[in-house]
């Protein structure tokens, strides 16, 4: 590792203690909310933000595309938690001196200034339900702390959308149908030139908002029955009160597919993918003198002795970035007492045991087999070579043999009972099956948690 680039280190005792007491999500969502309200005096600001986070009252903000299901979720949500229901409409039925100013650009057919309408939404959160109880808003961008995105929405669902004059509520001809008959007779079809200019403005907006509340967002497909919908946002709702820093152990036999789902996971959830093998390669290649002696050992083949390798591991999983996002930890431990090594310093709060059968990992593995010209890796079942000219060149590992992955197999399975019993409530995979299928797997365990 570069001496002369100290990256910043959390111990692991603070780790646990801020992780414990929700400490880096509580620092995430001061910073949005400063970020999002800039306060003119961010020190008073934040004491007050403290002392209404120190109750555990949810906040949600719901967002997505025109005509997804907002209004219908956030009017459900509100009745059954007894929430203070935002709207932009709510907020113009106000008196006060802002109300009565927004509700001017209303009657002009004008859309409202962003900087009113933030005005409008910090007043009524600081009235004293907003402070008591649930608060949801369903039409915009200025909240933080627990926010749910409804994506994969249809323009002609959209379509379908139908407004109550009278109430506002919304309806659709095919999923959401009034029983009361006279409502039926009133309602009206929403303009689609203002549906497409919304549905724009949310194209335009949306990776921000992603981008804004990562560290608090549900993703949920909204392409489906709006009671399902719902039941997902509501069950999102009563669950996540505290975030819990996830430190993932992906374990399985040579070839389930562990290092690609790492991937997979660490690209959507932000979380830092640490490879043991590929982690002594790198510490190997940087000059110092820890990194010289694992050279040596992988040079003659050795293994590298468990007290190096826990060297190794716990100066990266320490990292700030590991102890802020969370990691997933694959290729160790490999046995009993390198998982016991491990819990001394770092207690993984998920584990997934990626299930597969010997016949399976043998035939993944040893029939892959790498070009040297173009580093392209094949597979003569999954991915042949294009060409009989690439055929006879490419090449397989030592450690793809046949002989070499019987044997690492063989001493997986003698170890693999061991290691669910030191992690008796990890999930099991199926691992064979498309990698698709298998990280929806282990995304919907995951956020079950």
């Amino acid at each position: 590792m570069d001496e002369t680039v100290k990256p910043l280190r959390i111990p692991p005792q603070m780790s646990v203690y801020a992780d414990k007491h929700n400490i880096f999500h509580l620092e995430q969502s001061m910073l949005s909310s400063l970020v999002i309200d800039r306060p003119e005096d961010p020190i008073s600001y934040l004491i007050s933000l403290l002392r209404r986070s120190s109750v555990d009252i949810p906040r949600v903000l719901l967002l997505g595309p025109p005509a997804v299901g907002k209004h219908t979720v956030a009017k459900k949500l509100s009745a059954e938690l007894r929430a203070v229901q935002v709207t932009t409409d709510s907020l113009l039925e106000g008196q006060s001196e802002l109300s009565v100013q927004a509700h001017q650009y209303t009657l002009k057919e004008q859309e409202l200034p962003t900087e009113l309408l933030v005005q409008l939404i910090q007043q009524r959160l600081n009235e004293i339900d907003c402070f008591n109880r649930v608060r949801l808003r369903s039409d915009s961008a200025f909240l933080d702390f627990l926010s749910i995105r409804l994506l994969y929405v249809l323009l002609e669902r959209s379509r379908g959308k139908l407004v109550d004059p009278l109430t506002g509520d919304i309806y659709h001809r095919t999923f959401i149908w009034p029983v009361d008959d006279t409502v039926a007779q009133r309602l009206e079809i929403p303009s689609e030139t203002q549906l497409l200019a919304e549905l724009q403005r949310y194209r335009c907006e949306g990776t921000g908002l992603n981008s804004a509340y990562q560290h608090v967002l549900k993703i949920i497909n909204a392409d489906q029955p709006h009671a399902d919908i719902y039941q997902q946002v509501l069950a999102f709702v009563r669950t996540r009160r505290r975030s819990i820093t996830p430190r993932i152990l992906l374990l399985g036999p040579p070839g389930s597919g562990k290092s690609h789902q790492a991937r997979l996971l660490s690209k959507k959830y932000k979380m830092v993918d640490v490879c043991c093998g590929q982690l002594l390669r790198s510490v190997a290649a940087d000059g110092s003198a820890l990194g010289e002696e694992i050279q040596s050992y992988l040079d003659d083949g050795r293994r590298v002795p468990d007290s190096i390798v826990l060297q190794v591991l716990e100066e990266r999983l320490s990292r700030v970035d590991c102890s802020c996002s969370g990691w997933i930890l694959h290729g160790f431990p490999y046995d009993l007492q390198q998982a016991k090594s491990l819990q001394e310093f770092q207690q993984p709060n998920r584990v997934f045991f990626l299930e597969l059968t010997d016949d399976v990992c043998l035939e993944r593995i040893t029939l892959r087999a790498t070009d040297p010209v173009s580093g392209e890796r094949f597979h003569a079942m999954t991915r042949p070579a294009p060409s009989s000219e690439v055929t006879d060149r490419l090449k397989t590992r030592p450690e793809d043999s046949t002989d070499s992955v019987t044997h690492n197999l063989s001493q997986y399975r003698i170890h693999s009972a061991v290691l669910q019993a030191v992690y008796p409530d990890a999930c099991h995979i199926d691992a064979d099956q498309d990698p698709h299928s298998v990280f929806e797997a282990l995304e919907s365990r995951l956020t079950a948690y």
